[in-house]
């Protein structure tokens, strides 16, 4: 799944068969929950707003955020922080779900696209109190050495693994991407139960915060899900591999710029999303 962080949100063109749609609508489309796509080109209708504070958590970044999502998404993120919450964790910080009808994030996520991604900071040194709106907008502080080849281990911590474990096991998600790092942590330091570890999956950057990926919700036939995790729980040559791309040489620069990344095309089905009043 791709991820990319970027300075902020710029206006969009969303492309729809052959017509485009100037700025992303700041409002949702009205009608029930309706996801159309794929994680890489979708949209949808009738999502739900995550509120700024609520037990157990806060939203973070508002100015370059946003956090719209399909109502069963939003309700196991709540249920996520008050979990957190009960197993004594500090508020939970929330970064990115979607924009209001779904679409891309200009410059930022090739994903959460349809309301079933959500990032969720891993800052669980508290206590957090609740940060007034316009003292949101700090970074995360990352967990990963400069190398790429292990955790900084002055800021692991044995609440990371509660946090961590408590969203693989959400209903409903699918995987949760973090650092390759991080999940060789993971891999070190857990025992006991370790299935969950399965859905763990290391992607590139996510040094200071978690991916979560739920699978389409119940009924939303338009809606296409990824394919199944490779089996097992992760822990051996797949990982590996993450860590041997840091020893390949690296390609020369291009002598010409690289040509500018295509727009997404939605699918038909987003046209009256994206342009209901």
């Amino acid at each position: 799944m791709k991820h990319i962080r970027a300075a902020s949100l710029l206006p969009l063109a969303l492309l729809v068969g052959t017509s485009a749609f100037a700025a992303s609508p700041t409002t949702p489309a009205p009608g029930p929950a309706r996801i159309v796509g794929s994680s890489e080109a979708g949209c949808i209708a009738g999502a739900v707003r995550l509120p700024d504070n609520a037990p157990g958590m806060q939203t973070i970044r508002l100015k370059e955020s946003t956090f719209w999502g399909h109502p069963d998404v939003i309700r196991h993120l709540l249920d996520l922080a008050r979990t957190a919450k009960a197993a004594s964790l500090p508020d939970l910080y929330m970064n990115d779900i979607s924009l209001p009808r779904g679409g891309p994030l200009a410059g930022v996520h090739a994903s959460h696209q349809r309301g079933v991604d959500a990032d969720v900071w891993l800052d669980v040194i508290g206590p957090h109190p609740v940060i007034p709106a316009s003292e949101r907008e700090f970074e995360p502080q990352t967990l990963v050495r400069a190398d790429g080849r292990g955790i900084i281990p002055e800021r692991w911590h044995p609440e990371h693994v509660t946090l961590i474990k408590l969203a693989a096991n959400l209903p409903g998600v699918d995987r949760l991407l973090v650092n390759p790092a991080i999940k060789k942590q993971l891999c070190e330091v857990v025992t006991g139960d370790r299935n969950w570890l399965h859905k763990v999956r290391p992607w590139y950057g996510h040094t200071a915060h978690m991916h979560l990926h739920f699978s389409c919700p119940a009924g939303q036939t338009e809606c296409i899900d990824q394919p199944p995790a490779p089996a097992g729980i992760g822990c051996d040559a797949s990982l590996d591999w993450w860590f041997a791309q840091l020893d390949s040489p690296k390609p020369p620069p291009p002598k010409t710029p690289p040509p500018p990344p295509k727009p997404v095309v939605l699918p038909p089905a987003c046209r009256a999303i994206m342009a209901a009043p």
